[in-house]
C-alpha cells in the first residue's frame, strides 16, 4: 500500500510540473522576431514551422494570452534551432467544436526566413 501510494504521488508530480509550465524562450529563439511584411530577396527561406502549447492542464480556464505566447516562444525557438531569424506569415488554426469542450493546445504557424542582420 505505501509503495502504491508514493508511485502515485510521484506521477501526479510529474503530470502537474510536465503540463503547468509553458514554453520558454531560449536564447537562440530571442533572436527571431515576427514580421508583418514578407522579407525580401536577401532573405532565404529556411522553411515553415509550427509552435504549439498544450492547453490539458489549463484547460480553456487558463490564460489564452499565455497559451498564445508560450506557442509563439515554441514556434520562435523552432526557427532559431532550423537556423533562422524572422518568422513571416504567422496564423492560428482557428478554434473547432471539439475545443468548446475539450482542452486543445494552442498553435501558431508560420514560414521561417534566415535574414541579414
Amino acid at each position: 500500500m505505501r509503495v502504491k501510494v508514493s508511485a502515485g504521488m510521484v506521477v501526479a508530480a510529474l503530470l502537474l510540473a510536465g503540463c503547468s509550465s509553458s514554453n520558454q524562450l531560449t536564447a537562440a529563439g530571442q533572436s527571431v522576431r515576427f514580421v508583418e511584411d514578407k522579407p525580401g530577396n536577401e532573405c532565404q527561406l529556411v522553411g515553415s514551422a509550427t509552435g504549439e502549447q498544450s492547453n490539458w492542464l489549463s484547460g480553456q480556464q487558463g490564460e489564452e494570452g499565455g497559451s498564445m505566447r508560450g506557442a509563439a516562444n515554441d514556434l520562435r525557438n523552432k526557427a532559431a534551432q532550423m537556423g533562422g531569424n524572422v518568422v513571416y506569415g504567422v496564423s492560428s488554426p482557428t478554434q473547432n467544436l471539439l475545443s468548446s469542450f475539450v482542452p486543445t493546445a494552442s498553435k501558431m504557424t508560420g514560414q521561417v526566413y534566415k535574414c541579414p542582420n
